[in-house]
């Protein structure tokens, strides 16, 4: 059974509906976990630990434990550099980014703290560790940003990029998750702490200028002077979130015909239309969330808008509204490609399994190789830090690329590069993203896809995580023959961790939540909606039939 839109999809929340922000706080501080509840557990998913503190997922405990198991990790493996500590604009952010800051400075940790109390979006934590390492073989650096990335108000959430500064792998966030888990049945016996005002005090803790570090190296990565030059008009919104401050920075250092449409920072996000479901996300990539910015499409030439810690854009185009996140990787990758000189001829393309294969066929038709992996952006770190990746992008409008002359410029999501590159290739086209995709769907073909959640049990999503290939029995999908049963990744052989099944006219992915018992399906057809709505049918039964 899939998961029905809310009736406030779209419209902002009543005021007795938003979160209670000094509860919020309050959770924090005074509720404890059960370690015998895996929900209270710590737990990485993707992009770090999530959770609220009014339901005991994540509260003080939670960040001491994790930042304790970080500290020792980092003593394992000899990592003496500097930490790098990037912080979001979520309500619990500042809490989680305090007692980080007790537990880091009473391991001796140099801690890198932004100059200004101002927030650090998840792209400007990446950047630094790696202009720190640069040339280095010792004393490297890592960070860790405080975020559940664009999670409702009541969330918050912990993630750690090691000196290859993107998402760590599993094998290290394993590591850390189980330290954390064992310090917090301990009752933090283990964990080392000094006082907020003491750790500000400490030799061991610095300020670093992390907005204008990012923003004066942008050029590497985006024609400014361009954009500045064709006087391309920009919105942006950023949602109340860790890029408030730098959107102004750089229209004035690179002289943009930007305007920032919002400086509002609200813990509630009242300002915020609600999502599908009826809670407030900070997604770019929704329609409903992005209400207010569609409504502006005829104001600019471009407009966009990036989630809470920046790692993930949103596009707006006058030809189209908002354009979908897959068409726009399609769109920069084909781009790119072709207006970065000085890139590797055997530099790749990559994407996530569960992304439309029109990139596939953007891919084809540049004649470049299509690197493709599981869902998380940690499996494309090394390429990226190696140049062998030019481009990468997952479905959910994550994305980051190289810089012009063909080196690394983050290994972690950039909303803000993926943003500005929509003003470029606005400026260098004379077309706006949505325009040049409609031309690349005329000729690829027309894409129908579509994300759908399925209510399902505990025990149902641990067997789909486990699913072999030989265990699907059908062999047709929507009236086609099925070529493809898949669990692994074609690129690096990563497990899936869930299953995806593949025809010649379109397929789909099932993936389990990490926080709820719902499965994710992906589908994509290249007939018709109607051929879409019958891969997603079909796909439920498929999926049920296997794990049976």
């Amino acid at each position: 059974m899939t998961a029905q839109n809310s009736l406030l999809a779209g419209k902002k929340l009543p005021s007795e509906l938003l979160t209670n922000i000094p509860r919020l706080i309050t959770a924090y501080y005074s509720l404890q976990p059960d370690p015998t509840v895996s929900a209270q557990r710590v737990s990485f998913g993707t992009s770090g630990h999530r959770g609220s503190s009014l339901d005991s997922s994540f509260n003080e405990w939670h960040i001491l434990s994790v930042c304790q198991a970080i500290s020792e990790y980092r003593l394992a493996q000899q990592i003496t550099g500097p930490l790098y500590l990037g912080i979001d604009t979520h309500a619990l952010s500042e809490s989680a980014w305090a007692s980080a800051v007790e537990v880091f400075a009473a391991n001796g940790v140099e801690l890198m703290l932004s100059a200004e109390n101002e927030y650090v979006p998840t792209p400007a934590v990446s950047l630094a560790i790696l202009s720190h390492n640069r040339g280095r073989a010792q004393g490297l650096a890592d960070g860790v940003i405080i975020t559940p990335s664009h999670n409702p108000p009541a969330d918050g959430g912990i993630k750690y990029n090691p000196p290859s500064g993107g998402p760590a792998e599993p094998a290290v966030t394993t590591w850390i998750e189980n330290r954390a888990n064992d310090l917090i049945k301990s009752k933090l016996v283990g964990v080392k702490r000094v006082s907020f005002n003491q750790a500000l005090k400490l030799s061991t803790t610095h300020r670093f200028d992390y907005l204008n570090t990012y923003v004066k190296d942008l050029s590497s990565v985006i024609d400014l002077a361009l954009i500045r030059d064709a006087k391309i008009r920009i919105g942006v919104d950023p949602l109340g979130g860790a890029g408030v401050h730098y959107w102004g920075a750089i229209a004035e250092h690179y002289q943009l015909d930007l305007t920032l449409l919002s400086k509002i920072v609200d813990p509630t996000f009242s300002f915020m239309s609600v999502d599908w479901d009826g809670k407030i996300r900070m997604d770019p990539s929704s329609p409903y969330t992005m209400q207010s910015l569609i409504a502006m499409k005829d104001k600019f030439d471009i407009a966009f808008a990036c989630d809470t810690d920046h790692d993930r854009h949103g596009i707006v185009a006058p030809s189209q509204g908002l354009v979908a996140a897959n068409h726009y990787l399609a769109v920069s990758a084909f781009y790119l490609f072709q207006n970065r000189p000085q890139w590797r001829s055997d530099t790749a393309l990559g994407k996530t399994m569960v992304s439309s294969q029109i990139i596939d066929r953007v891919a084809h038709k540049i004649s470049r190789k299509l690197f493709e992996v599981p869902v998380g952006f940690k499996w494309f770190v090394n390429g990226l830090l190696e140049g062998s990746l030019g481009f990468v992008g997952e479905e959910s409008a994550g994305a980051s690329f190289l810089r012009r002359d063909g080196t690394v410029w983050t290994t972690d999501k950039d909303g803000i590069t993926a943003a500005l590159l929509a003003a470029e290739i606005t400026a260098k086209t004379g077309k706006d993203p949505g325009r040049i995709y409609q031309e690349l769907e005329s000729e690829l073909g027309v894409s129908y896809y579509r994300r759908v959640s399925a209510v399902t049990s505990a025990e149902e999503k641990k067997k789909l995580a486990k699913l072999s290939p030989d265990q699907v029995k059908a062999t047709e999908l929507a009236g086609d023959k099925i070529v493809a049963s898949l669990t692994r990744a074609p690129a690096n052989d990563a497990p899936l961790g869930g299953l995806k099944v593949a025809s010649e006219h379109g397929w789909f992915a099932a993936r389990p939540s990490g926080t709820e018992d719902i499965y994710k399906i992906y589908a994509e057809s290249f007939r018709s909606a109607e051929h879409l709505g019958r891969i997603v049918s079909e796909a439920q039964v498929i999926v049920t039939d296997a794990i049976a």
